[in-house]
């Protein structure tokens, strides 16, 4: 969407994020952050790693990151410049850590190129209409090899949230389906490759961990050698009678 109406939508979400500060000072880390960065962990991130964070808000995921990157780096953006500044003032000890104001679509990374691109809770509260533009950007500074990791609540969850808590949405809170996220990321040259939904605070699996990876990362020439042991043959010559 572009105009004066996407404008004034990007102005009002800058004043929502601005405000939204507070709530996030009270909140503070909690085992939502913690399950981010586990997960991440589990899915590839290494402590050596370029990282770009979308959406950071305050840092409070950040502070966890910024502390696991021991021989890495990470940029953290958000479209909140009092978000930004609150940031950058809680954590100017961490020496991994960059906090810059600004929107990944139209943003100029230079000739930068990052291992892991972490979107935490953000990509539902980005209006849909921006989520092509926004892979496509995404796709062009991960390396190769490099993998998005994004988390987001489980759509039904959301879905229901809509009709029965509204008191918890946020200005744009829209449920991310997955076969809604493949018709963007096909285009980017994206694909998933792994999604789980699991349980944080609800029973039923309140959110979704989601791994991208480009399509042309895979070396299929390569193998997995079989080595088969001396007990693999006694097995099998017990097994047919031999």
């Amino acid at each position: 969407m572009h105009g004066k109406n996407s404008e004034e939508n990007r102005n009002n979400q800058v004043e929502y994020y601005d405000n939204y500060t507070d709530r996030q000072k009270k909140v503070g880390v909690n085992h939502r952050h913690l399950s981010i960065l586990e997960k991440s962990v589990q899915d590839g991130l290494k402590t050596n790693h370029r990282v770009l964070e979308i959406g950071c808000g305050i840092g409070t995921f950040s502070g966890l990151l910024g502390n696991y990157l021991q021989k890495g780096s990470a940029l953290c953006m958000d479209i909140s410049p009092k978000s930004i500044k609150i940031a950058q003032s809680t954590y100017n000890d961490i020496r991994t850590l960059e906090f810059v104001e600004g929107n990944a679509v139209n943003f100029d990374f230079e000739e930068n190129k990052f291992d892991s691109i972490i979107l935490p809770d953000v990509l539902e509260h980005i209006p849909e209409n921006q989520h092509g533009e926004l892979f496509i950007k995404l796709s062009s500074i991960l390396k190769k090899d490099g993998k998005i990791f994004i988390h987001i609540p489980n759509p039904h969850y959301l879905e229901w949230c809509h009709k029965h808590r509204p008191d918890l949405l946020q200005i744009i809170d829209q449920p991310i389906y997955t076969e809604n996220l493949i018709k963007v990321i096909r285009p980017a040259g994206l694909h998933i490759h792994t999604l789980k939904t699991y349980s944080i605070w609800i029973t039923d699996g309140d959110y979704q961990f989601i791994t991208l990876r480009k399509d042309l990362y895979q070396d299929f020439n390569s193998t997995i050698e079989e080595k088969i042991t001396f007990w693999d043959k006694v097995k099998y010559k017990l097994k047919n009678g031999k």
